[in-house]
Protein backbone atom coordinates (compact mmCIF):
# COMPACT_ATOMS: atom_id res chain seq x y z
CA UNK A 1 0.00 0.00 0.00
CA UNK A 2 1.35 3.41 -0.90
CA UNK A 3 1.06 6.41 1.38
CA UNK A 4 -0.08 9.42 -0.59
CA UNK A 5 -1.39 12.39 1.32
CA UNK A 6 -3.69 14.82 -0.53
CA UNK A 7 -5.14 18.06 0.82
CA UNK A 8 -7.55 20.57 -0.75
CA UNK A 9 -6.73 24.16 0.23
CA UNK A 10 -8.73 27.32 -0.58
CA UNK A 11 -6.67 30.50 -0.82
CA UNK A 12 -8.09 33.80 0.42
CA UNK A 13 -7.31 37.26 -0.86
CA UNK A 14 -5.42 39.43 1.61
CA UNK A 15 -7.63 42.12 3.18
CA UNK A 16 -5.30 44.90 1.92
CA UNK A 17 -5.55 43.83 -1.73
CA UNK A 18 -8.47 43.57 -4.12
CA UNK A 19 -9.44 40.27 -5.71
CA UNK A 20 -10.48 42.10 -8.90
CA UNK A 21 -11.65 39.72 -11.59
CA UNK A 22 -10.52 36.64 -9.63
CA UNK A 23 -13.45 34.70 -8.14
CA UNK A 24 -11.26 32.29 -6.21
CA UNK A 25 -8.15 30.14 -6.04
CA UNK A 26 -8.09 26.54 -4.87
CA UNK A 27 -5.06 24.31 -4.52
CA UNK A 28 -4.65 20.57 -4.26
CA UNK A 29 -1.38 19.50 -2.65
CA UNK A 30 -0.23 15.90 -2.78
CA UNK A 31 2.76 14.43 -0.99
CA UNK A 32 3.96 11.31 -2.73
CA UNK A 33 5.89 8.27 -1.61
CA UNK A 34 9.23 9.19 -3.20
CA UNK A 35 9.56 12.65 -1.66
CA UNK A 36 7.71 14.50 -4.40
CA UNK A 37 5.13 17.20 -3.77
CA UNK A 38 2.57 18.04 -6.45
CA UNK A 39 0.39 21.14 -6.43
CA UNK A 40 -2.48 22.07 -8.69
CA UNK A 41 -3.49 25.73 -8.47
CA UNK A 42 -6.93 26.51 -9.98
CA UNK A 43 -7.72 30.19 -10.53
CA UNK A 44 -11.32 30.97 -11.44
CA UNK A 45 -12.62 34.26 -12.78
CA UNK A 46 -11.80 36.51 -15.71
CA UNK A 47 -8.29 35.23 -16.28
CA UNK A 48 -7.92 37.35 -19.42
CA UNK A 49 -7.47 40.34 -17.11
CA UNK A 50 -4.37 38.78 -15.55
CA UNK A 51 -0.85 39.58 -16.61
CA UNK A 52 0.18 36.09 -17.72
CA UNK A 53 3.80 35.77 -18.85
CA UNK A 54 4.36 34.13 -22.23
CA UNK A 55 5.25 30.45 -22.15
CA UNK A 56 8.98 29.75 -22.29
CA UNK A 57 11.47 26.96 -21.77
CA UNK A 58 11.52 26.03 -18.08
CA UNK A 59 14.45 27.68 -16.33
CA UNK A 60 15.39 29.17 -12.95
CA UNK A 61 14.92 32.93 -12.57
CA UNK A 62 14.67 35.37 -9.65
CA UNK A 63 11.92 37.92 -9.07
CA UNK A 64 8.94 35.82 -10.20
CA UNK A 65 6.89 37.15 -7.25
CA UNK A 66 6.78 40.60 -8.92
CA UNK A 67 4.19 39.25 -11.40
CA UNK A 68 1.59 36.49 -11.49
CA UNK A 69 3.28 33.72 -9.55
CA UNK A 70 2.35 30.62 -7.57
CA UNK A 71 4.32 29.85 -4.42
CA UNK A 72 4.98 27.07 -1.96
CA UNK A 73 6.79 27.48 1.34
CA UNK A 74 7.85 24.35 3.25
CA UNK A 75 8.98 24.42 6.88
CA UNK A 76 9.63 21.74 9.44
CA UNK A 77 8.80 21.39 13.11
CA UNK A 78 12.40 21.04 14.25
CA UNK A 79 13.95 24.44 13.49
CA UNK A 80 13.39 27.72 11.65
CA UNK A 81 14.77 26.50 8.30
CA UNK A 82 12.37 26.65 5.37
CA UNK A 83 12.20 26.29 1.60
CA UNK A 84 10.53 28.57 -0.95
CA UNK A 85 9.45 27.54 -4.44
CA UNK A 86 8.06 29.95 -7.06
CA UNK A 87 6.27 28.82 -10.24
CA UNK A 88 5.27 31.01 -13.16
CA UNK A 89 2.75 30.24 -15.86
CA UNK A 90 5.69 30.88 -18.23
CA UNK A 91 7.15 27.68 -16.68
CA UNK A 92 10.01 29.65 -15.15
CA UNK A 93 10.74 28.80 -11.54
CA UNK A 94 12.86 29.56 -8.49
CA UNK A 95 13.79 27.63 -5.34
CA UNK A 96 15.50 28.90 -2.18
CA UNK A 97 16.44 27.75 1.29
CA UNK A 98 16.36 30.08 4.31
CA UNK A 99 18.06 29.55 7.69
CA UNK A 100 15.37 31.62 9.44
CA UNK A 101 12.71 34.25 8.76
CA UNK A 102 13.89 35.95 5.54
CA UNK A 103 17.52 35.29 6.55
CA UNK A 104 20.50 33.62 4.93
CA UNK A 105 18.77 32.86 1.62
CA UNK A 106 20.61 30.54 -0.75
CA UNK A 107 19.52 28.97 -4.01
CA UNK A 108 18.21 25.49 -3.34
CA UNK A 109 19.99 22.83 -5.36
CA UNK A 110 17.12 20.90 -6.94
CA UNK A 111 15.87 19.44 -10.18
CA UNK A 112 13.75 21.53 -12.52
CA UNK A 113 10.13 21.26 -11.39
CA UNK A 114 7.63 19.77 -13.81
CA UNK A 115 5.24 22.67 -14.58
CA UNK A 116 2.12 22.43 -16.75
CA UNK A 117 -0.29 25.28 -17.49
CA UNK A 118 -3.76 25.48 -19.05
CA UNK A 119 -5.85 28.61 -19.51
CA UNK A 120 -9.40 29.36 -20.65
CA UNK A 121 -11.40 32.58 -20.48
CA UNK A 122 -12.54 31.79 -16.94
CA UNK A 123 -9.86 29.47 -15.51
CA UNK A 124 -6.11 29.19 -15.16
CA UNK A 125 -4.59 25.95 -13.91
CA UNK A 126 -0.95 25.47 -13.02
CA UNK A 127 0.36 22.08 -11.89
CA UNK A 128 3.86 21.84 -10.46
CA UNK A 129 5.72 18.81 -9.13
CA UNK A 130 8.90 19.18 -7.10
CA UNK A 131 11.30 16.73 -5.48
CA UNK A 132 11.98 17.62 -1.86
CA UNK A 133 15.60 17.51 -0.73
CA UNK A 134 16.55 14.14 0.78
CA UNK A 135 16.72 15.52 4.34
CA UNK A 136 13.10 16.77 4.07
CA UNK A 137 11.45 13.67 2.62
CA UNK A 138 10.78 11.77 5.87
CA UNK A 139 9.76 14.74 8.04
CA UNK A 140 6.37 16.08 9.01
CA UNK A 141 6.22 19.48 7.35
CA UNK A 142 4.28 22.74 7.40
CA UNK A 143 3.32 24.27 4.07
CA UNK A 144 2.48 27.82 3.15
CA UNK A 145 0.57 27.88 -0.12
CA UNK A 146 0.16 31.22 -1.83
CA UNK A 147 -0.20 33.13 -5.09
CA UNK A 148 0.45 36.61 -6.42
CA UNK A 149 -2.07 37.71 -9.04
CA UNK A 150 -1.03 40.66 -11.22
CA UNK A 151 -3.45 42.22 -13.68
CA UNK A 152 -2.64 43.75 -17.04
CA UNK A 153 -3.54 47.14 -15.52
CA UNK A 154 -0.87 46.70 -12.82
CA UNK A 155 -3.02 45.76 -9.80
CA UNK A 156 -1.64 43.02 -7.57
CA UNK A 157 -3.53 40.78 -5.16
CA UNK A 158 -2.02 38.41 -2.62
CA UNK A 159 -3.65 35.04 -1.91
CA UNK A 160 -2.74 32.48 0.77
CA UNK A 161 -4.11 29.62 2.81
CA UNK A 162 -3.59 31.87 5.85
CA UNK A 163 -2.40 35.46 6.31
CA UNK A 164 -0.57 37.01 9.29
CA UNK A 165 -1.83 40.32 10.73
CA UNK A 166 -0.68 43.40 8.82
CA UNK A 167 0.70 43.55 5.32
CA UNK A 168 0.98 40.47 3.07
CA UNK A 169 3.98 38.35 4.11
CA UNK A 170 4.14 34.79 2.80
CA UNK A 171 7.38 34.17 4.73
CA UNK A 172 5.63 34.69 8.09
CA UNK A 173 5.12 31.46 10.08
CA UNK A 174 1.35 32.19 10.32
CA UNK A 175 1.19 31.43 6.58
CA UNK A 176 2.55 27.91 7.11
CA UNK A 177 -0.97 26.66 7.85
CA UNK A 178 -1.12 23.33 6.00
CA UNK A 179 0.32 20.29 7.74
CA UNK A 180 1.94 17.59 5.63
CA UNK A 181 2.42 14.45 7.69
CA UNK A 182 5.60 12.43 7.35
CA UNK A 183 4.99 9.51 5.06
CA UNK A 184 4.90 6.12 6.70
CA UNK A 185 6.82 3.14 5.44
CA UNK A 186 5.01 1.47 2.57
Amino acid sequence: MTNISMTEVPLTCHAQSLAGAIAGIGVTITRGTRGEVSLTYRVSGETGALGIPARSTPHRIDGLWKNTCFELFIGNFEDETYLEYNFSSSRQWAAYQFAGYRSDRVELETNTPNINVAQTADALTLTATIALPDAWRERSLRAGISAVMATKSGDISYWAAAHPPGKPDFHHKDCFAVQLEARSAA
